[in-house]
């Protein structure tokens, strides 16, 4: 069996990685036949294209993606055997990519025994989201914290904080920040913007909310909170079925996290939508808002 034996921020050609310690010498997760080892490679300035967002935690780990480029990421093939890796007695190297087909090695590392991994949304290469694998690798021979960075690492338990309604972030830039908004989503900002304008020139209270569930990599955010009467609103940049069913999902996730409980639910469209989605906006006692005139219009939810 080959012993191993690259030393910790040595550089090497992946191609030459390959010719002793084996492995597969395309992807990011290469399990060996001819030594003990599973070798990971990480690219974060190219991984993203893919939806991969590798880095080091707060918590000590290297939160590493699983492999699979499109759909949902599931638990086979070489995700399987960073999972098994113990049981099959293997050691986990970790490469990152500097250029012109050289790696890095950042050093051997283990799955974290408490928790192993968990899942978070990514763009696939189409940029489409599904469910991404996450592992987390904690280090046994290389000092932590050299290399890329998580934005956040996930807590383990529920936090929720106020943030002012002019931090235009959304989840899906969080998710894909690279990727340029939609129009619906440029049209929605607008919205939001000149509906609380609109709320304070009457006076009231607006925030949002930043909800980070626990075990969650990306936080949630509100679009607008009237604290002066007690109401969550999610805002669309259009008003096809679609969207609408998606901001009713949207406002019963944020409802369950939010403490004393938002008194009413309300949904801000650019224009009426059509009956059958203010039935069903009523059906589940959620207002309707679209500007009319020189103000807004309404439903009364049921």
């Amino acid at each position: 069996m080959v012993e191993w034996s690259v030393k910790e921020g040595e550089r090497l050609k992946r191609v030459a990685l390959h010719e002793v310690y084996g492995g597969r010498r395309q992807g990011g997760i290469g399990p060996s036949r001819v030594s003990p080892n599973i070798l990971l490679f990480t690219d974060p300035s190219k991984g993203r294209q893919h939806g991969y967002f590798d880095g080091w935690g707060e918590d000590g780990c290297y939160h590493y993606a699983g492999e699979g480029q499109n759909g949902d990421q599931r638990m086979t093939q070489g995700n399987l055997s960073i999972l098994n890796h113990r049981q099959h007695q293997r050691a986990l190297r970790l490469f990152q990519a500097v250029g012109a087909g050289a790696v890095e090695y950042i050093g051997e590392f283990e799955l974290a025994a408490d928790e192993p991994w968990y899942r978070t949304d990514a763009p696939d290469t189409d940029g489409e989201l599904r469910s991404v694998i996450m592992f987390r690798l904690r280090p046994v021979d290389v000092a932590p914290h050299k290399g890329a960075r998580l934005p956040h690492t996930p807590e383990p338990s529920l936090s929720i904080s106020e943030v002012d309604v002019e931090q235009q972030h959304t989840e899906r830039a969080l998710v894909d920040p690279s990727r340029e908004p939609y129009e619906a989503e440029r049209r929605e900002a607008s919205l939001v913007r000149e509906y609380v304008e609109y709320l304070r020139r009457e006076g009231h209270q607006v925030v949002r909310h930043k909800i980070l569930p626990g075990g969650v990599l990306k936080a949630l955010y509100t679009d607008i909170y009237d604290v002066t009467e007690g109401v969550l609103i999610e805002a669309k940049g259009t008003v096809h079925r679609e969207a609408i069913r998606l901001a009713i999902g949207q406002l019963f996730d944020y409802r369950r996290h939010i403490s004393p409980s938002p008194r009413r639910l309300a949904l801000l469209v650019p224009s009426r939508p059509e009956d059958d989605l203010l039935d069903l906006c009523a059906s589940v006692e959620i207002t309707v808002i679209w500007p009319e005139g020189e103000g807004y219009a309404r439903t009364s939810g049921r």
